[in-house]
């Protein structure tokens, strides 16, 4: 009996925060009340107030979610690579696709850091995804195929400016087209740090 309360329980929270993604995600954090968020999750006031206790923090499971799927998606894409290289470019690229998506751009790009606060928000990113980054480029690195200083360093700028580059496309009149502008000269940034050494090297500097 405890434990089909406890799944039921999940349930629960789960359909609403399911239900409050896509209402997040459309309409933005300011303008969703929690009182519509039980009424589209079919469930009391009280329910939502239980599990979250307040916006703030059903947005920030929301959040943690979503990101959680890019992280999914670009571990997804690194593993189906030929190589690890080709894993890091892939990683890369599915990184901004994902995330300027419509049900991630409003909630990861324009109103989490404001929400949340940036503390917040770039600690649940690393925690999600950066270590990710850090670990591809220091198997690179050590094995010759990046030349740099410090993994953690690179991840941090790497990180830095992929996040503004989301924002960018996020806020962009044609998406499509800032992607891909975006990606070209991310390429040329990404292809200046291999290694011309090739593997042999130490990768670092």
């Amino acid at each position: 009996m405890a434990r089909a309360t406890k799944e039921q329980s999940e349930i629960t929270a789960r359909r609403i925060r399911e239900v409050a993604t896509g209402m997040f995600a459309e309409r933005g954090y300011a303008s969703v009340g929690l009182e519509e968020v039980a009424a589209a999750a079919q469930v009391t006031r009280g329910a939502v107030y239980h599990h979250y206790g307040n916006k703030q923090t059903l947005f920030e499971a929301v959040a943690a979610a979503a990101q959680q799927r890019v992280a999914d998606a670009v571990t997804a894409a690194a593993d189906a690579a030929a190589d690890p290289w080709d894993g890091l470019i892939a990683g890369c690229r599915a990184f901004l696709t994902v995330s300027v998506t419509d049900s991630h751009r409003r909630i990861l790009l324009l109103d989490a850091p404001a929400v949340m606060g940036w503390s917040t928000w770039r600690s649940q990113d690393a925690a999600a995804s950066g270590h990710h980054l850090t670990e591809a480029i220091a198997d690179l690195a050590a094995t010759g195929h990046l030349t740099i200083t410090s993994p953690e360093a690179t991840s941090a700028l790497l990180s830095g400016a992929m996040n503004e580059a989301a924002l960018r496309i996020a806020e962009a009149p044609d998406r499509d087209a800032a992607l891909e502008e975006t990606w070209s000269d991310l390429t040329r940034l990404l292809n200046g740090l291999r290694s011309a050494a090739g593997p042999a090297s130490s990768g670092y500097a």
